[in-house]
């Protein structure tokens, strides 16, 4: 009796112990399953980038047309492949007079102008370089400037003077006052003082006598009046050198 209360317990030990083998057998069959799992998470990340790959490298073409505008016009056409290679194809046209477009247009115009016109504004002209040039030779601090600014206050007070002899002949009254182009360049300066002056001087000397020459030029070919055409051919030369010494002393004082 005893033995087999023995076996019975040796049994029922033997069948504890094989019930825990097979749970611990469950449990790394488990861990196994839950590896593989995790296995299959990294693939299918994987196969997401994968994917995500494929539509990254979508071949295909783009064309791009436009123009662009500055004083001048651009066309581009561009086309690009999957490979990247670029093929562009254009067209650019930049006009530049170093004016701004006010400035151009008034030149447009002051070459256009009939003879009447012309003695009108030469005289305007005349009376803003006087005016100017009174100032700067007061008030200017560079010794050039000063000199320049006397000179066009004497060849201009000359030129006034001849002219008006020449529009008696024609009949025409001369302004006594600066025409509105003229009386802004004045104002610019009016309350300019020393190294300011100087500078700001110099580079509305180059520009008046860039508009006087593109008007006395035009005169010097299509002027009706004998006299007006003379006047400009003989006028036209001291202008220009106006200009180059304008600039000479501009670039010195900059």
């Amino acid at each position: 009796m005893k033995k087999i209360f023995f076996y019975c317990i040796a049994g029922s030990l033997a069948v504890t112990t094989a019930c825990s083998s097979t749970d611990s057998a469950t449990t790394a069959d488990s861990s196994t399953y839950e590896t593989s799992e995790t296995v299959t998470a990294a693939g299918s990340t994987n196969d997401a980038t994968t994917t995500e790959t494929g539509t990254t490298t979508t071949t295909g073409t783009s064309t791009t047309t436009g123009t662009t505008t500055e004083s001048g016009s651009m066309g581009t056409t561009s086309t690009t492949d999957a490979t990247g290679t670029s093929t562009t194809t254009g067209t650019a046209g930049t006009t530049s007079t170093g004016m701004d477009t006010d400035m151009a247009g008034e030149m447009t115009t002051l070459t256009n102008l009939d003879d009447m016109t012309f003695m009108m504004t030469a005289a305007s002209s005349n009376m803003l370089e006087i005016e100017l040039g009174k100032m700067a030779a007061e008030k200017a601090t560079d010794p050039e400037v000063k000199e320049f600014a006397r000179m066009m206050v004497d060849h201009h007070t000359k030129a006034s003077k001849e002219m008006k002899s020449i529009a008696s002949e024609m009949g025409v009254t001369l302004p006594t006052t600066l025409m509105p182009m003229h009386q802004k360049m004045v104002d610019k300066l009016s309350n300019k003082t020393g190294d300011e002056l100087n500078e700001d001087y110099m580079d509305t000397m180059e520009t008046a006598h860039k508009m006087d020459i593109a008007m006395f030029e035009a005169k010097t070919n299509n002027a009706k009046s004998q006299s007006v055409k003379a006047f400009a051919s003989k006028t036209l030369p001291t202008l220009k050198s106006h200009h180059e010494k304008a600039n000479t002393i501009e670039d010195k004082v900059d």
